[in-house]
């Protein structure tokens, strides 16, 4: 049991049920009472929509795992699970039936909400997976890309299923307030930017980190092409993106100082300190290192919808 939760990522998918339950109840839900409006997902439909995107990845795991076997058993040799601990057909097995179980509960919310058109997005994130890891991930930049904007779509897809349900509840009130889902709305893309920015340094570092497998099996990362050094620049300057993005949404748009304490605490800080570790990097060790703090940085975002939940209802 331990080494299918290792190989589907458990923790990994538990971020994935956090941040979706925190998009419903610390923010979307919030802006709704201010104006006395009611979420209108089901509890139980609410969670099969998380589910059909909690399955739709834990087959892209898998299948990742697959045509990375080789290469892994050069970068973690300790981790690799197919081959040693499951049978590859078997793991194919596994792959087509998580991606059933996904679809098809994807199918049933799009099909409740009388969106079925909206099924198609489980459909596209399943096929993307695929070819992120048969083709894409060896590419230069594009496989950094595709998994950021993947990660991107978890806060979204709650709002996107959502707000069919509230429009056709609260039409006319929507109608003349449209700033309810406005806010909605740039709330969640805050959430996404954060968790694009975030996971594309997260794969860059990744990437540095496998330098030797993924040279030895003739890949074309950004690593491999640009070389190490200019690989940790263009870290850096997504860092340094990623700080001045977190100080102009609080200035611009919050100008709350518990937001800029947190930020400053947990945000601002573990990102100048994980800079000062990529530049200083020059083993595998260090590189994991700043993986690991890159998650703590993530996790940090996500818990920010807390607070989040705090300013909304005392500002708005």
């Amino acid at each position: 049991m331990i080494h299918f939760l290792r190989l589907i990522r458990y923790k990994n998918l538990l971020i994935i049920i956090l941040t979706q339950y925190l998009m419903r109840f610390s923010i979307i839900k919030p802006i709704l009472e201010v104006h006395n409006l009611k979420l209108q997902f089901t509890e139980l439909n609410f969670f099969l929509l998380v589910m059909a995107l909690v399955f739709v990845t834990a087959a892209g795991y898998v299948i990742n795992d697959y045509f990375d076997t080789k290469t892994d058993l050069v970068n973690r040799p300790d981790k690799v699970i197919i081959g040693k601990k499951l049978n590859r057909r078997w793991a194919i097995k596994l792959h087509v039936l998580l991606n059933i179980i996904g679809i098809g509960l994807g199918t049933y919310v799009s099909f409740y909400i009388k969106k079925p058109i909206l099924s198609l997005v489980f459909v596209f994130i399943t096929t993307l997976l695929w070819f992120y890891s048969t083709s894409y991930k060896r590419q230069f930049f594009i496989g950094n890309i595709i998994v950021s904007l993947l990660t991107a779509t978890v806060p979204l897809i709650v709002i996107l299923f959502e707000i069919p349900l509230l429009k056709e509840q609260y039409g006319l009130i929507i109608n003349e307030m449209p700033e309810i889902i406005t806010y909605i709305i740039l709330w969640g893309s805050a959430f996404s930017l954060f968790a694009f920015l975030l996971t594309l340094i997260r794969e860059i570092v990744k990437d540095i980190e496998d330098f030797d497998g993924d040279i030895a099996f003739g890949r074309k990362t950004m690593p491999i092409v640009l070389g190490i050094a200019n690989s940790k620049l263009i870290v850096v300057a997504f860092i340094i993106t990623t700080l001045f993005s977190l100080l102009y949404f609080n200035f611009q748009f919050l100008n709350d100082k518990l937001t800029l304490v947190y930020f400053v605490i947990f945000l601002i800080s573990p990102l100048l300190f994980l800079t000062y570790k990529i530049v200083s990097a020059n083993t595998k060790k260090d590189y994991h290192l700043a993986n690991v703090l890159l998650k703590f940085i993530m996790l940090s975002g996500i818990l920010y919808a807390l607070l989040a939940n705090y300013f909304i209802v005392n500002h708005f």
